[in-house]
């Protein structure tokens, strides 16, 4: 597990006071849009956590097949990016569904920040 990675997505410890106020916000947004509820869902699995690279800075599968994507998530186990579940195939929550690696974050877009967990259906604050 990646002590400082959680550390930094839990309490926040690397954003600055202003863009932390507005990832909370928007956060709390996201989580009522998707989960229907404002408060934070527990999630017992950020022990699964690690300290990954992306494994790249796309989505190959749709660049196999010559799609695009809208957004693209990051596996937070093993550093898989897939497309996210507004694209055509659903390449990230296929690679959950395949190794059960619950966890994603946003990859590549600017002003996100935040982790999903599949299993629990939880948007967790990265502050």
């Amino acid at each position: 597990m990646a002590e400082g990675l959680i550390h930094c997505y839990v309490h926040g410890d690397e954003l600055g006071g202003d863009m932390a106020l507005h990832h909370r916000m928007l956060n709390v947004l996201l989580r009522r849009i998707w989960t229907g509820q404002f408060s934070a869902i527990p999630c017992s699995h950020l022990d699964m956590i690690n300290d990954v690279e992306p494994s790249s800075h796309v989505c190959d599968q749709c660049v196999a097949l010559g799609e695009t994507w809208p957004e693209l998530r990051m596996c937070m186990i093993c550093g898989h990016v897939g497309c996210c579940e507004d694209s055509k195939y659903q390449h990230a929550r296929r690679h959950f569904e395949a190794t059960g690696h619950p966890l994603i974050m946003p990859y590549g877009i600017r002003g996100m920040n935040w982790i999903w967990c599949y299993e629990d259906r939880a948007l967790l604050d990265p502050v």
